[in-house]
Formats: structure tokens, sequence, C-alpha cells
């Protein structure tokens, strides 16, 4: 196994993938990959820069901890929302492409058969498999829905980098295998999901933070994604679609 290292987590997922045949299943794949790949072009993201999984309804990102993550927040706030509806305005309304967005970072490592390890990387696959994160995207009219970690909220997004306003996140717990955890969801909160919080709070709760929005039910394992290589960041270009 290597070294695990530090990385900017990036992951998306597409709303009821299963629920569709394989022929749009292979064409919402193409469209993911054009959106994934414009917005780390635009948020400055070299192809060096960033090592890519497939999961097939989803792709996870490690990007290098030199690239401006104020940036690619930004970027996921504009030009990812505005991608998603350039392709789904040419498209009928049930075959319109919507995504689960997690921001995160943490330290991975690879394993001896190439799977992408570490805790940091489960919390994060966690928060893209929450129920409060499924539920938000069903309940809005948005293309996509966006939640950064904790860490990610407090580094970065509260600072109200350019382009970022942190009033437009709301905090929520997310309850895990692991435990309660704390995360940032983008946008109004889903009120009618929301229950107290039992036991004390978890080590990163944020103080003096505002009403949060707590959510049971983490059905989901490790992630397990592979990837041919190690975490050098020589992958593939972007262009391909393997």
């Amino acid at each position: 196994m290597t070294d695990p290292v530090y990385r900017t987590i990036l992951l998306f997922d597409i709303e009821q993938f299963g629920s569709r045949d394989d022929v749009e299943q292979a064409y919402l794949r193409r469209i993911l990959y054009d959106v994934v790949d414009a917005t780390l072009i635009t948020a400055g993201v070299e192809e060096t820069a960033a090592l890519r999984a497939d999961r097939g309804d989803s792709v996870m990102e490690l990007i290098d901890t030199q690239v401006s993550v104020p940036t690619l927040v930004k970027t996921l706030l504009t030009e990812t929302p505005s991608q998603l509806h350039s392709k789904n305005r040419l498209l009928a309304a049930h075959a319109r492409m919507r995504l689960r967005i997690v921001l995160s970072s943490g330290y991975v490592a690879v394993d001896e058969l190439n799977g992408w390890v570490g805790s940091d990387l489960n919390h994060a696959v966690r928060l893209l498999n929450a129920d409060i994160l499924r539920t938000a995207l069903k309940r809005r009219a948005d293309d996509c829905v966006l939640c950064v970690s904790n860490g990610v909220y407090e580094g970065v997004v509260r600072h109200g980098p350019l382009g970022v306003r942190p009033d437009d996140f709301h905090r929520v717990t997310v309850d895990t295998k692991e435990g309660p955890t704390v995360a940032w969801l983008h946008g109004a909160p889903v009120r009618d999901a929301a229950r107290p919080v039992r036991g004390a709070a978890p080590p990163d709760t944020v103080a003096d933070a505002p009403a949060h929005t707590s959510i049971a039910g983490d059905q989901y394992g490790v992630t397990g994604g592979t990837v041919n290589g190690d975490l050098r960041f020589d992958r593939p270009g972007r262009g391909d679609r393997g």
C-alpha cells in the first residue's frame, strides 16, 4: 500500500442512475464526464493535478492541494450548474441528469488492488450517500446540490472568498457508523427531514453555529473505488471515457 497523501476530495453522483436503461446510462455517463471535465478546467485544475476513479454512476477526483479550494468551491456553485443546465435543456424532463456533489479533503492511500482507501475518503462517501443530500436534491428544482465537509467550510467557505456566500450554506449532522459527523449543505434547509440530535455534540461541532439538520441512516459501506496507477497523478486525458 502507498503512503497516505493529503488531497482535496471531489465526488459527483448521478441521481436515480439505476432506474435508467443501458442506453440512457451510457449517455448520462458521457454527460457526467463532460460536466466534471469542464468544472476542473474552469477551476484551473491541470490533468496532472488530479486523479480520477470511475464508479459507474459516480466519479471521484483526488486533487492536488496546490489547487485553489476557494476557486474550486466558486466553480462548483457557478460553472457546474451552468454546464448541467446547458446539457439538460436539450433533454426531456424525465431524461435530465441531476447530481449530488461533495467537496471534502483528507488522507488517501492506494492498496495492493489499486483501490483507494482511507477513513477521510469513506467520510466523503458517507456524505455523498446521506439521506439529507438525496432529499435536498429531490425537493429542489436545481440540477445539482453541493455539500462540503466541516473542514472545507471552516477553512474556506466561512471566510467568504470572492464568489462564495457563507450564509448560503447551512449546517447538517449526518449519523454514520462512526458516529455523528458535521457537514454544510448549500441552499435552503430540508425542514421536515430534521430531528433533534441525541447525545453529545461531535468533536468537530462548530461553536455558536445556526440550527442544524440531523439525519439517520448510513447503510453504505466504504468506497472501494479503483484506479489504474498510483497517486502520482499520471492519469489518462480528460477526453478518455474509460
